[in-house]
């Protein structure tokens, strides 16, 4: 299978969908314990959530599963939240600090899965992302990502519907975040929040250079807005996707309408 879909559009947004994907080479998900091979830690349905929101838009999505390789993580394998429970670009853990493997990658089989995911997915994005800054003179990224509500051993509490990462501000156009900002605020029903928890992963960070016409922005759903449950069979909810996807459109389409005033084409 191959690691990356790329579905081009003219438009002036593109859609990273760096966790949909649940496929798992044959040696990885032998090597992987029971709970691991429950992934429970995927982005369930974002890619079905998000289809078609904005006409134009271009959509760059992993198809490979996050435990074989987190494409949202620094390649180095740096950590996002220094001093903070998270994941690395290998997890060795779950989402609630459980053991996943069974046998453990090592750093060389880790090197060899970077080559062959990782570095083709973030290849797709970073080429996607100049053509549509050549054609338009700005690219807008939007990451599209989402999590359980209740997981403790990342926070505390209850997480927010929207959780907006910009890096504080670093990684794109004050517009962009406040556009974003101001519908989720307005949205009846959902709770927000801007540079919570997460403010953005790598891909966010590392792709975010407005002074040079890339934008990046982050939003990070709980899964509670459009799953039945947050509990297998992670069963999407389509009356509460309906809403959720009118909102999420208006989103994309303020972003689009930004673009002239960026100093785009």
């Amino acid at each position: 299978m191959t690691p990356v879909e790329v579905t081009r559009g003219g438009g002036p947004v593109v859609l990273g969908l760096p966790h949909t994907g649940t496929w798992l080479p044959a040696d990885v998900r032998a090597r992987l314990n029971a709970r691991g091979r429950e992934l429970r830690d995927t982005d369930w349905h974002i890619h079905r959530l998000c289809d078609g929101l904005l006409p134009g838009a271009t959509t760059v999505r992993a198809t490979f599963h996050r435990y074989v390789i987190d494409a949202n993580r620094d390649p180095s394998g740096q950590s996002l939240y220094p001093g903070r429970n998270t994941t690395g670009l290998v997890p060795l853990t779950d989402f609630d600090g459980k053991p996943i493997w069974d046998d453990a990658p090592d750093a060389e089989e880790i090197e060899a899965r970077r080559l062959a995911c990782h570095a083709p997915y973030h290849a797709a994005l970073a080429a996607e992302l100049e053509r549509v800054r050549q054609r338009h003179g700005v690219a807008i990224l939007y990451d599209c990502h989402s999590i359980r509500s209740h997981i403790p051993f990342l926070f505390d509490g209850t997480l927010p519907d929207f959780n907006i990462g910009t890096n504080m501000g670093a990684t794109c156009a004050p517009a962009i975040e406040s556009a974003t900002r101001e519908i989720c605020a307005q949205a009846n029903g959902y709770t927000t929040t801007v540079n919570g928890r997460f403010k953005g992963g790598w891909t966010t960070r590392h792709y975010g250079r407005p002074a040079e016409g890339l934008h990046a922005i982050q939003m990070e759903l709980a899964q509670s807005t459009y799953l039945t449950e947050e509990a297998p069979p992670w069963a999407f909810d389509a009356e509460k996707a309906d809403g959720l996807r009118r909102l999420l459109a208006r989103i994309l389409e303020s972003l689009a309408d930004l673009a002239p005033s960026l100093g785009g084409k």
